[in-house]
């Protein structure tokens, strides 16, 4: 293992392929899932959350807990069940006693830690999945009158299944508008299935070798939020977030400014670990499906037709990638 040269900390070449190196690392442990990966590094690059669905078994706490190893970090795995209290999340404050009285001492909870597996987060009800979804936007966690600061980086990955599960409680759209991406977790092909396998059930497991930590990657999002961005390319990405609210028979209601936000930063996260220092047309593009599946809200004509959030982006971005060809 190489060991990180923090005195090259603010060089945006060493730092993209350290990064990159702990992508690659992260693999060794995770079979078939790399475009997950991928966006999954992204997030963590620019300090945003992923909200993962998929059906359970799909190797979500192995990929949470494979890059924690990576980077250096706390994890921590949270069940959402039905019966969680906000404050087995958060923690709360206990009474202790002594010679001198009595007194509150706040006991921390789960949510302590870099890394958040929050699994299966439309299992538990509004008032608990609202108290994670608070602490990840503040990055704070208040108890009675006190604050609390989450450690840092602090990185929240939700996992929930399909909403056509029973026992769910579907996140409100402005709560879901907190995730910078939703990432699509499918289910693996026969042969991913059996390196899978392979991995999970054979006598040597992967060594997984510490690559960074956590002041490197917060060197590192401050190197990705110094990446410009060309006008022409600005222009696109907004031209995608605002047809979202024109008139669109397959949508009900478009995207929120956030989504441009997320945007900005997924498509500078992109090209600075493939090593450019330069936003392309092409890093919008492929940004825009994690950034704005859950913030788009189809309409009755794409529901009765079938037609889902990501065609409808499609449409969205080969008819604004046609106009833009064309300057």
């Amino acid at each position: 293992m190489e060991m990180l040269d923090r005195s090259r900390l603010q060089d945006p070449v060493y730092m993209a392929q350290r990064i990159a190196a702990c992508e690659k690392e992260i693999q060794k442990g995770i079979i078939g899932q790399k475009g997950i990966i991928r966006q999954v590094m992204l997030a963590m690059l620019t300090g945003g959350n992923v909200l993962l669905e998929g059906m359970p078994g799909l190797g979500k706490t192995r990929l949470v807990s494979t890059i924690g190893r990576v980077f250096d970090l706390s994890f921590k795995r949270i069940q959402f069940t039905p019966d969680l209290m906000p404050s087995d999340v958060t923690g709360t404050n206990i009474i202790i006693k002594n010679e001198q009285g009595s007194s509150f001492s706040f006991e921390r909870g789960p949510i302590f830690s870099n890394l958040i597996l929050a699994d299966e987060i439309n299992r538990a009800t509004p008032k608990t999945q609202s108290a994670l979804l608070e602490a990840m936007q503040e990055h704070t966690v208040t108890v009675g009158n006190d604050s609390h600061a989450l450690k840092e980086p602090f990185f929240v990955l939700a996992t929930q299944n399909p909403i056509e599960n029973e026992g769910t409680y579907p996140l409100p759209e402005a709560q879901l508008d907190r995730f910078m991406f939703k990432i699509l977790v499918r289910f693996p092909s026969k042969e991913e299935l059996k390196g899978i396998v392979a991995l999970t059930e054979g006598s040597e497991a992967p060594v997984i070798e510490k690559q960074m930590d956590g002041e490197g990657l917060l060197a590192a999002r401050t190197l990705v939020n110094q990446i410009p961005i060309a006008d022409a390319v600005m222009d696109y990405l907004l031209e995608i977030v605002m047809e979202t609210h024109a008139s669109n028979p397959y949508i009900r209601e478009g995207a929120s400014p956030r989504a441009a936000q997320s945007l900005i930063r997924a498509a500078r996260a992109k090209a600075f670990l493939e090593g450019r220092f330069n936003v392309s047309f092409q890093d919008v593009k492929e940004a825009a499906y994690p950034v704005l599946r859950h913030r788009i809200i189809a309409g009755f004509d794409a529901i009765s037709k079938g037609i889902t959030e990501d065609e409808i982006i499609k449409n969205i971005l080969d008819a604004k990638s046609a106009l833009f060809e064309k300057i």
